[in-house]
């Protein structure tokens, strides 16, 4: 028995595969086995005329290929390559072990891309499987972006034969370790930024309230709950936002891109975090993730590393909002079906903007609000309080006033998101502000006396719970950090109160 590896994707991660062949005495058969699905068990017709083509004779035999562990599924045309490499080494009696192949074959013996093929190798690479691999030729500019890793990139069934059987390996593709943008350092680690602003902060006029709550959602990765009228720039804020989020570190921007390829998009490799809008008739499943025999990422998992935005808030299901509680507090979400069971990692800043009434003219100067107070009260109970508690920084929106003027642009907000970022990372933080847990907090967010006393009185005031202290206390870090403070000070604290909804 022959073998070789590949990988198939068990919810947002990669398996090991074996790919193993025998060739038995029989009536001659072509058989795959190990739960494979549709684009797998025609890859014979695929196996067969590639062979065929390029001038290798098909065993008159019983062929099985078996794909191990067999309780698994597995799919993807990416599996063509080994199996068909298995089939023509014949006899060969070499080492095949450690070696990952992965390819869909034409009908010639031409070697193609598979789209899964960047984030199952990443999974594999981050799990710490893989350390050489035989990829198509075309996906060596994505691919060799990943570090530790030996690729071998081939055109032809032929190329690949060649390579399993050579003595002497050619020199591999060399991985690019860094990339080519803008950076800050620190113990010895590349952090990467762009300064690249299609949408600028200089275009939002006034509401210079809302502008300091986006810089400190972003310094520290806080959830933000914009309220105001329509046209009074939630929407803008929350799109401008995304542009002067922190700097990505190597490892991050590969996740990144691994989030666009299962998304459909071609990785840009680009220091920029997703932005995820979905509407607010989105379904649950679409928003979650969800699947009967196989989980599929949601909005909330592509928005990982980045922003979920959310805009008309309240007009969301209830059971779409009270689902988000669980991302909202623990940064990953579970998805349970009968056939699987799959944790996403969502780890992301949350934005989410609404009007104050229904018909939004609450806090107008000079439309009147239409709604009753029943239907106002209806409107915002949608909001449950454990949602709300989840919220570190809600801002009310002023009215559009000519006296309205620009004030700051997205380049010098950035720069203070740098520089808080660096501060956070100075004291050993391996996470941002907003993600900071219970005996970090301790450690990272400690209060004077004055401080202390201001905590206090706002617990018996405003019926402060746990939640809430904590997160007061790590938007006041968060405020200390881009004032360039060591320490939370009072104004500190008293700043980070005031962000809470009461």
């Amino acid at each position: 028995m022959k073998q070789l590896l590949c990988a198939t994707f068990e919810g947002i991660d990669a398996a090991p595969v074996d790919v193993q062949f025998t060739a038995t005495k029989g009536l001659p058969a072509f058989s795959i086995v190990g739960m494979a699905n549709a684009a797998i068990t025609e890859s014979k017709e695929r196996v067969k005329s590639a062979l065929l083509s390029n001038g290798f004779v098909f065993p008159p035999k019983r062929l099985t290929i078996n794909l191990a562990p067999s309780d698994l599924r597995k799919e993807g045309s990416h599996f063509d390559l080994p199996i068909a490499a298995l089939i023509a080494l014949g006899n060969y009696e070499g080492d095949l072990r450690d070696w990952y192949v992965f390819g869909e074959l034409g009908l010639n013996g031409n070697v193609t891309e598979n789209t899964l093929l960047y984030p199952i190798i990443l999974s594999l690479a981050n799990q710490g499987n893989i350390t050489r691999a035989i990829v198509p030729n075309i996906s060596l500019p994505k691919l060799s972006k990943i570090p530790n890793i030996t690729f071998y990139g081939v055109d032809t069934l032929t190329d690949t034969l060649n390579l399993l059987r050579a003595e002497t390996l050619p020199e591999a593709k060399a991985h690019l370790s860094t990339f080519d943008f803008n950076h800050v350092t620190h113990n010895e680690k590349n952090y990467y930024f762009h300064e690249y602003y299609p949408l600028d902060f200089i275009d939002i006029k006034g509401q210079e309230h809302a502008k300091r709550s986006a810089l400190i959602a972003a310094a520290g990765m806080h959830n933000l709950l914009l309220e105001g009228s329509p046209g009074s720039g939630k929407s803008m804020i929350a799109k401008r936002l995304v542009h002067i989020m922190p700097p990505l570190h190597n490892n991050e921007i590969l996740e990144c891109a691994k989030l666009e390829i299962l998304e459909g998009k071609e990785p840009s490799f680009a220091p920029m975090r997703p932005f995820r809008a979905p509407h607010h008739s989105s379904t649950g499943a679409s928003i979650f993730g969800g699947g009967t025999h196989k989980a599929q990422i949601g909005e909330v998992g592509l928005a990982h590393g980045g922003i979920l935005f959310f805009d008309e808030l309240p007009h969301f299901s209830k059971m779409v909002l009270e689902s988000l509680r669980e991302p909202l507090e623990d940064r990953h979400i579970r998805i349970s079906r009968v056939n699987t069971k799959i944790t996403y990692e969502a780890n992301f800043l949350f934005v989410a903007a609404m009007n104050p009434c229904p018909c939004g003219n609450l806090f107008s100067a000079t439309t009147a609000c239409r709604c009753s107070d029943l239907e106002i009260s209806r409107y915002k109970s949608r909001l449950s309080d454990p949602f709300l508690d989840r919220i570190d920084l809600y801002v009310q929106m002023h009215a559009v006033s000519s006296e309205d003027k620009p004030s700051v642009n997205s380049g010098t907000l950035h720069n203070k998101v740098r520089e808080a970022f660096l501060r956070q990372k100075e004291r050993g933080q391996s996470s941002l502000n907003g993600a900071l847990t219970d005996a970090e907090i301790a450690q990272y967010c400690p209060l004077n006396a004055e401080s202390q006393q201001i905590i206090d009185q706002a617990i018996g005031r405003f019926g402060l719970s746990f939640r809430a202290v904590s997160r007061v206390l790590k938007v006041a870090r968060t405020i200390a950090d881009i004032e360039g403070s060591v320490d939370i000070s009072k104004t500190h604290v008293l700043e980070a109160l005031s962000y809470r909804k009461r």
